[in-house]
């Protein structure tokens, strides 16, 4: 645990300087991090995370982006969530799982988590990973929204692994390929 206190404190740190915050050193590189970590860590970076969006004294902006939250919204608004049950239970998961992807897209996260305004100093912070597999996957919804926040960084907290090549979530699952993220710590 306390490695992964220490990452936390570096990456609070990393967060807030300027290279991070220009993308500075990425060779034209797209601005996007992840952090990897144990999913049985997942209390502890979430608590690093409750933190680090109401601290007065950082110096960037963190734009906070649940996905798990998002989904419940998309699924709200298409007024599906209540109906979500009764269709698993009559009509199984994998016609659940293929109905709910054809509402809860790429496109439909993406609108959900770009900020409409996006100004210098700003950080689009994306959690909540495991919570939305399988119907979001970061590898995807990356790449849809890479031209959607093109000036801002974005971290994301992964509870998995990331080779700089592939994402493998929980460090257990098929890994997904995704060259374009740094590592944060």
């Amino acid at each position: 645990m306390s490695e992964l206190l220490e990452r936390l404190d570096k990456l609070k740190n990393k967060i807030q300087e300027e290279d991070f915050l220009k993308g500075n050193g990425l060779s034209n590189e797209v601005n996007i991090h992840i952090f990897c970590y144990d999913p049985k860590d997942e209390m502890a970076v979430r608590y690093f995370i409750e933190q680090l969006v109401v601290d007065q004294e950082l110096e960037c902006n963190v734009i906070e982006k649940n996905l798990y939250k998002v989904f419940l919204e998309i699924c709200d608004e298409k007024r599906i969530t209540k109906s979500i049950p009764s269709m698993e239970e009559k009509k199984g998961k994998e016609y659940l799982k293929d109905q709910i992807l054809k509402l809860a897209n790429n496109k439909a996260f993406v609108d959900k988590i770009k900020p409409m305004e996006q100004k210098e100093g700003d950080v689009l912070l994306i959690f909540g990973v495991g919570e939305v597999f399988p119907f979001a996957r970061v590898h995807s919804l990356l790449e849809a929204i890479q031209p959607e926040v093109p000036d801002i960084p974005i971290l994301v907290m992964y509870p998995g692994s990331f080779n700089g090549r592939q994402l493998r979530l929980f460090d257990k699952l098929e890994p997904n390929g995704y060259y374009r993220a740094f590592n944060a710590i």
